[in-house]
């Protein structure tokens, strides 16, 4: 067991992203790099004419942003245990594990059994109320104490939209606090000031201004800046709810101090606020009881998606406590009921008993310590390289997670005194990065955008030796030769 203090370099990363940003942006060897674009050229033919055909009816030629991938995507036709295969027959180890829930490793061969036999009978879905409805809700609620009832959806995006609802509607406040760069998925109230912090509304095309009245962003890991926007706010009716991504926002990628969440809990309690963790990517990954189990201190409310149906789609939902929870109004009507909320597909039969399986098999073989064992021999792994070669890109770990910065964009927020800075190094860093994760994906690795790489429990020490053995060819390529 790792101890607990060691996935929390706070400073560190943050000094090192800053070091990063402020040096010259480093780009490997051309020849490398022109190796690498070869590898597209000539490995990956089937899925250049694929996504060419797709380009004419699918925008951007993906219908999921994880599927976008520089010089253009790749068409995946198997997965197992830690590998992908392509429609061109390439292998891959698998870190992106589709954006974090498939903590059993890649269409778990007893889940899937499970699951081919429910369809062969019920099928997967009939809109009526099913057994695996209640058997998920119930081990949701055993492993995470402060869920005393569970509403489920089809999405984290969609969990997030109902759970400001519900939240404004319990506390009869308005306002709504997040992290500035905190991802609540792609609904119109938390679209704002995301992926880079300080944004604000620059990047919500679409969504009229209105919306985000009584939305506000706030720095991470910053209390000061907390206590005086909820201030603010009780000139405007008060805050209903601060969301927070609890090791960070952009999935963590923006660390917090390991007390950050206990000072947060103590000021929402002082303000009536409502204190929600966003759990979508961290929910019975980075501790089976999610990061309340790991930290310790338990929200009002927490939201779910991805890892609770175990990598099966439809997968989202709001839990925390009754009192809160149950004013989610059910489709007849109760003499409890407020808040509206509805999903033809949530809570299917099929992705429920996948959902319910697959936390029982996690809880059995440890997967959330296996995955977690595995990101810190990775990280380590990783870093010695950054060594071999000096090389000033930052790693750093949390459980089942790694994270990996080649360009110093991770930290960076944006002001009006550093706009011009960013405008004019921005786009040469972006480059770089879609340079490096085209590397990574030619010496097959697969991970979100060449920035995170989550692990699970099928990550053997077997599987990270032949990932470093990539890596080092990789990161070869950013010394002269």
């Amino acid at each position: 067991m790792i101890e607990k203090e060691k996935w929390f370099n706070v400073d560190a990363v943050k000094a090192k992203a800053d070091e990063l940003w402020n040096a010259p942006c480093i780009h490997m060897r051309p020849d490398a790099l022109e190796k690498y674009q070869m590898f597209f050229d000539e490995k990956c033919q089937k899925s250049k004419e694929l996504t060419d055909e797709a380009r004419t009816c699918i925008p951007g030629a993906v219908q999921h942003n994880l599927s976008i991938n520089y010089p253009f995507p790749i068409a995946m036709k198997k997965i197992e245990d830690a590998y992908f295969w392509d429609v061109d027959g390439n292998k891959y180890v698998n870190y992106l594990q589709a954006g974090g829930p498939t903590m059993l490793g890649s269409n778990d061969p007893e889940i899937r059994e499970k699951v081919i036999e429910l369809l062969n009978g019920d099928g997967p879905i009939t809109g009526l109320f099913s057994e695996y409805e209640l058997l998920l809700t119930k081990e949701v609620m055993k492993l995470i104490p402060h869920v005393e009832m569970l509403r489920l959806f089809a999405s984290g995006s969609e969990a997030d939209m109902a759970m400001a609802r519900l939240a404004r509607a319990y506390t009869g406040k308005p306002n709504i606090i997040k992290h500035e760069c905190g991802y609540h998925g792609w609904n119109d109230t938390f679209e704002y000031d995301y992926g880079i912090a300080g944004t604000k509304e620059s990047l919500s095309v679409g969504v009229p201004a209105y919306y985000h009245t009584h939305v506000q962003a706030v720095p991470s890991d910053d209390i000061p800046a907390m206590r005086a926007q909820l201030e603010e706010n009780e000139k405007t009716g008060g805050t209903a709810a601060v969301v927070v991504e609890p090791f960070g926002p952009n999935g963590g990628a923006m660390p917090v101090h390991q007390d950050y969440l206990q000072q947060l809990r103590d000021l929402c309690d002082e303000f009536g606020t409502l204190l929600v963790y966003d759990e979508v990517i961290t929910a019975f990954r980075v501790d089976i009881g999610g990061a309340a189990g790991f930290f310790g201190v338990k929200p009002d409310l927490s939201v779910f998606g991805k890892v609770i149906m175990g990598g099966y789609p439809m997968a989202g939902g709001v839990g925390g406590r009754r009192e809160i929870v149950q004013h989610f109004a059910p489709p007849a009507g109760a003499d409890y009921g407020k808040v509206h909320v509805g999903g033809t597909l949530s809570a299917n039969p099929m992705c429920c008993l996948a959902g319910y399986y697959s936390l029982k098999k996690m809880q059995e073989i440890d997967a959330c310590g296996k995955a977690a064992e595995a990101s810190w021999k990775l990280g380590e792994g990783i870093q010695k390289i950054f060594d071999k070669y000096n090389l000033p890109f930052s790693v750093y770990v949390q459980p089942a997670i790694v994270h990996i910065d080649v360009t110093g964009t991770f930290c960076l927020r944006l002001t009006e005194d550093n706009l011009d800075e960013f405008n004019a190094k921005y786009p040469e860093r972006n480059q770089a990065l879609n340079e490096f994760a085209m590397g990574l994906m030619a010496e097959g690795i697969v991970t979100l955008s060449g920035r995170r790489l989550y692990t699970s429990s099928a990550v053997t020490d077997e599987v990270i030796e032949e990932t470093l053995e990539k890596f080092d060819r990789l990161f070869s390529s950013y010394v002269p030769a």
